[in-house]
């Protein structure tokens, strides 16, 4: 099977790698208060188009893949979960929610989806969670698949840990 043709399905939600026709409706989700736990800030359109554009890219070498989240009935689009660094043996985990989805558990359900269709896929030995310190939500869902902290440091926003989660959560 391709990786475009990868599809991950929970109770609530479907996971589908980004392409072009997802921009939009993203970009419009993205805002100050959003970001204030990422490593980067809102851009204007034309440099978000690079940033997408750059995920086409990794996406097409097999270095990352950037997951649209949508409610499986509806098909609203919720978030994003990234897999990067997918050639390691420790791929980066990582996930944004809209403002209006957050509380939800559709940030868990999304990141233990595609880490367990990566444990098949990519055959990781762990995998890590970079995240910002002060996040308690998006800690608790590294926490929930039995992350564990191994550093701190100091980013350019925040003061942000880095969690390692074992393959068998």
């Amino acid at each position: 099977m391709s990786l475009l043709e990868v599809s991950i399905s929970t109770q609530r939600l479907n996971l589908k790698p980004f392409t072009a026709e997802d921009a939009d409706e993203i970009y419009n989700c993205i805002t100050p208060t959003l970001t204030r736990y990422m490593a980067w800030d809102p851009q204007p359109r034309h440099e978000f188009d690079q940033t997408w554009n750059a995920w086409l890219k990794n996406f097409k070498a097999g270095s990352e893949i950037i997951f649209v989240i949508r409610e499986i009935h509806s098909q609203i689009f919720i978030g994003l979960v990234g897999l990067h660094r997918i050639q390691t043996p420790h791929p980066e985990l990582g996930i944004w929610i809209r403002e209006d989805y957050h509380f939800h558990g559709s940030g868990r359900e999304a990141v233990s989806a595609v880490a367990k269709w990566a444990v098949n896929f990519v055959k990781p030995d762990y995998f890590i969670y970079p995240v910002a310190e002060a996040n308690v939500p998006s800690r608790k869902i590294a926490e929930s698949l039995g992350g564990k902290v191994v550093s701190k440091a100091t980013g350019p926003k925040y003061e942000f840990v880095t969690y390692e989660i074992p393959v068998s959560f």
